[in-house]
C-alpha cells in the first residue's frame, strides 16, 4: 500500500522547515534508516531518515522549498512492484494539498524531544489517522478499522504493537480519547500582535526599502520571546561584581593552559559560578511546569550563542561537576556547531538558567528576556575600570562588571532570587572557589 512521507517535526519548536536537499530520487529503493533528505529546522540542519522500506514513487516538494509546514506530504513511498499508475487519481492529491491540522502541528512541536521518524497520515471519517506503513498493512490484513485504535507511538501514531493487540484489548474510538499532549496546552504561539503588514507599508509609502523575509528561526524567536514577555511575570535584580581577582587568576591559569591549547574566557568562570550557586541555592534550580515546579539535582546551564539570523542556547549539562577547562572546551565546541547549525535538539533543550553575555560588545548592562521554561536568565555586561572606595576609605579603581538576573516570579520569589544572585557574585569575586 502506498503511503505518504510527511514533513517531520525535528525540534520542539518546529512548525515548518526548509527541504534543503533530497538525498533520494524517484525510483530509488530505500530501507529503514536510509537518509531521505536534509531538512533545515528553526534551529539546525538535520538529516531525515526512512522508517520503512519501499520505493520512492514521487517527490511532492521541490528541493530548496522553504516554509514547508510540519505534517505536509513531501513524498510518496510505494511498495515493491507497486506503481503510481495503479493508484486511484485522487488517492493522494487531496491530502497532499490539505494543510495539516494546526493542533497536530502543535502536538508535534510540543511533544518531540528527540528527532523522530516519519509519521504517515491518512484522512479517515473526517479525522487524521496517524500510523506507520507496517501498522497499516497489518490492519488491512486483519480487516481492522484504524479509527478504533488509539496509537501509543510518538504523537499518538499507531504502531505495529497497537494493531497486533487489537484482538485482546477492547477497541477505543480515537476521537473520544483526549490528547495527553494537548490537554493542557493552548494553540501554537503566533508572532507578536502589532500593526498589520499593509498598515505598516502605508506608513512608509514613498520610501525606498527592501523586504526581508522571516526564516523559521526568526519566527520562532519572535513567537517564543513575545510569549515570554506576555505570560511570564519578570522581575529584575541587579548587582555589580568586582572581577579584579578573577581576571588575575584567569591570566595566571591561561599561561599554564597555553601548552594544552586551552584559553579560559570570563564567560567560563560565569558558567561555573552559576552552576555552583544553583547547588548552593537549590530552591532556585527549578523550571515552571504549569501547575507545579520541576526542581533539579544537577546544574544544567544554557548559554546564548549569536548565530546567523538569530540565537540559540546550547546547554552545558552537569556543569557543577566539570572543571573550567572542560567547560571551556565543551562551550567552544557547542558554539562552533551552533553557528554551523549542527546541534542536535538534545544539545539545546533543557537547563534551568540561561546566561546572555553582551560584554564583548561593550554593553554596560541590559535586561534579558527569560527563555521559557527557564526560571531565570543572567544578563552580563562589560567589565570596566571604575572608581571605588576601598576598605581603608581611600579612593581607588577596580574592574567592575554589571549583571542583571531576570527572574520568573511564578517560580522564584524576590528573596530567593536575591540569594541566588548574591551567591553568584560571591563565587565570581572569589575565583579560587571555582577552581576546586
Amino acid at each position: 500500500m502506498a503511503t505518504e512521507i510527511l514533513m517531520p517535526a525535528l525540534s520542539p519548536t518546529m512548525e515548518e522547515g526548509k527541504l534543503a536537499k533530497w538525498l533520494v530520487k524517484e525510483g530509488d529503493i530505500v530501507s529503514s534508516g536510509d537518509l531521505l533528505a536534509e531538512i533545515e529546522t528553526d534551529k539546525a540542519m538535520m538529516e531525515f531518515e526512512a522508517v520503512d522500506e519501499g520505493v520512492i514513487g514521487k517527490l511532492l516538494v521541490a528541493e530548496g522549498a522553504e516554509n514547508v509546514v510540519v505534517n505536509t506530504a513531501i513524498a510518496i513511498l510505494l511498495e515493491e512492484k507497486e506503481t503510481l499508475s495503479e493508484m486511484t487519481p485522487t488517492a493522494f492529491t487531496t491530502e497532499a494539498q490539505d494543510k495539516p491540522d494546526p493542533s497536530t502541528a502543535v502536538q508535534a512541536s510540543l511533544s518531540i524531544v528527540q528527532p523522530t521518524p516519519n509519521v504517515y497520515v491518512r484522512k479517515t471519517r473526517g479525522r487524521r489517522v496517524f500510523a506507520t506503513p507496517l501498522a497499516r498493512r497489518i490492519a488491512a490484513d486483519k480487516s481492522i478499522d484504524l479509527n478504533t485504535i488509539v496509537g501509543t507511538g510518538p504523537n499518538g501514531r499507531i504502531v505495529k504493537t497497537d494493531v497486533m493487540t487489537v484482538d485482546t484489548v477492547p477497541a477505543v474510538v480515537a476521537s473520544e480519547a483526549p490528547s495527553p499532549t494537548l490537554a493542557t496546552q493552548t494553540a501554537a504561539p503566533t508572532l507578536a500582535a502589532g500593526s498589520s503588514s499593509d498598515a505598516v507599508k502605508i506608513i512608509y509609502q514613498g520610501r525606498d526599502y527592501s523586504k526581508v523575509s522571516l526564516d523559521g528561526m526568526r519566527k520562532t524567536i519572535a513567537a517564543r520571546l513575545s510569549e515570554s514577555k506576555q505570560n511570564i511575570p519578570h522581575f529584575y535584580l541587579r548587582r555589580e561584581v568586582n572581577i579584579g581577582a578573577l581576571l588575575s587568576v584567569r591570566a595566571v591559569v591561561n599561561k599554564d593552559l597555553a601548552e594544552r591549547n586551552v584559553k579560559l574566557s570570563v564567560n567560563d568562570f560565569i558558567i561555573k559560578a552559576c552552576a555552583l550557586s544553583l547547588q548552593n541555592v537549590k530552591s532556585a534550580n527549578v523550571v515552571w511546569a504549569g501547575d507545579h515546579l520541576l526542581q533539579f539535582d544537577a546544574s544544567d546551564i544554557a548559554v546564548a550563542v549569536a548565530i546567523d539570523g538569530g540565537l540559540i542556547t546550547p546547554v552545558l549539562r552537569n556543569a557543577e561537576q566539570k572543571s573550567l577547562s572542560a567547560l571551556s572546551r565543551e562551550m567552544k565546541d557547542l558554539a562552533v556547531r551552533a553557528r554551523d547549525k549542527k546541534l542536535m535538539p538534545q544539545e539545546y533543550q533543557g537547563g534551568s538558567l540561561s546566561i546572555s553575555n553582551l560584554g564583548m560588545y561593550g554593553i554596560d548592562n541590559f535586561d534579558a528576556v527569560i527563555n521559557p521554561p527557564h526560571a531565570a536568565i543572567l544578563a552580563v555586561g562589560a567589565g570596566k575600570k571604575k572608581p571605588v572606595i576601598k576598605e581603608d576609605g581611600e579612593i581607588g579603581s577596580a574592574t567592575i562588571m554589571s549583571v542583571t538576573l531576570s527572574v520568573d516570579h511564578r517560580a522564584v520569589d524576590g528573596a530567593l532570587g536575591a540569594l541566588l544572585l548574591n551567591d553568584i557574585v560571591k563565587n565570581l569575586e572569589n575565583p579560587f572557589v571555582l577552581m576546586v
